[in-house]
């Protein structure tokens, strides 16, 4: 479905991303872990065009996606769960349940994407008429997540889901991220909780100032002495 090839990205005169390669198939969870300053919110920002791509190539389903605009990237099917949320504070939570589909036109569809977000997260049916800048940490990462979902994506892309969030919190969302994923959406996951990371997703890859170092099975990194003293505080 995605692959990048030999991608790269800068801030300025610093280069964020050397030589990214890496491919996303369908139906999969990939996850990309690696410390802070590795380039993993930065892959993402790439694939959707947010951050412009110094060399290399990014196809989607076939198609060459490098040097299109973000909301072209969009009505081709992928959307991003940005860090930090990024809801809007002042509209109600449908409005900016509203506000992902905004390039739709199928409005039967729209409100059938609406009840299935209530479904995924009744706590935001409760607060459908709050302004989102009122609701708590948690549910706004679950407003921006069920946002994108009304795009109805085929490649959804997660940054740092679980940023700040309470140990239950943070199971519940990723509860609904598999089940995202089992009901057809092909997920690019980048997390600072390389656990639960590779324990949701099928292969991973790991990202070091801006390379990657390692891929392969989410087990088999689970399994992998050097990542699990890296990433995981493991160091027996």
């Amino acid at each position: 479905m995605l692959e990048l090839n030999r991608v790269q990205a800068f801030y300025g005169t610093i280069q964020a991303l050397k030589d990214v390669t890496l491919t996303v198939r369908s139906g999969e969870i990939v996850t990309l872990i690696g410390a802070n300053g590795a380039g993993k919110s930065t892959t993402l920002m790439a694939i959707s065009s947010v951050v412009a791509v110094g060399g290399g190539t990014i196809v989607f389903e076939g198609r060459d996606i490098t040097r299109l605009s973000t909301d072209r990237v969009v009505a081709l099917g992928i959307t991003q769960v940005p860090e930090g949320r990024m809801i809007f504070p002042a509209l109600t939570v449908l409005e900016n349940l509203r506000m992902g589909g905004y390039l739709r036109r199928d409005r039967a569809g729209l409100r059938a994407d609406e009840e299935h977000a209530f479904q995924l997260f009744p706590i935001l049916k409760e607060r459908r008429k709050q302004p989102g800048g009122t609701l708590s940490g948690g549910e706004q990462q679950m407003l921006a997540i069920a946002r994108a979902l009304m795009a109805r994506p085929r490649l959804l892309l997660l940054d740092e889901p679980s940023l700040g969030l309470a140990p239950m919190v943070v199971e519940h969302i990723f509860a609904v991220i598999a089940r995202i994923n089992t009901e057809g959406t092909t997920i690019l996951l980048v997390e600072q909780n390389a656990q639960m990371a590779l324990q949701v997703a099928h292969r991973g890859y790991v990202l070091e100032t801006g390379r990657v170092v390692m891929s392969g099975a989410a087990a088999d990194l689970l399994a992998d002495p050097k990542v699990r003293e890296a990433y995981l505080g493991d160091g027996t």
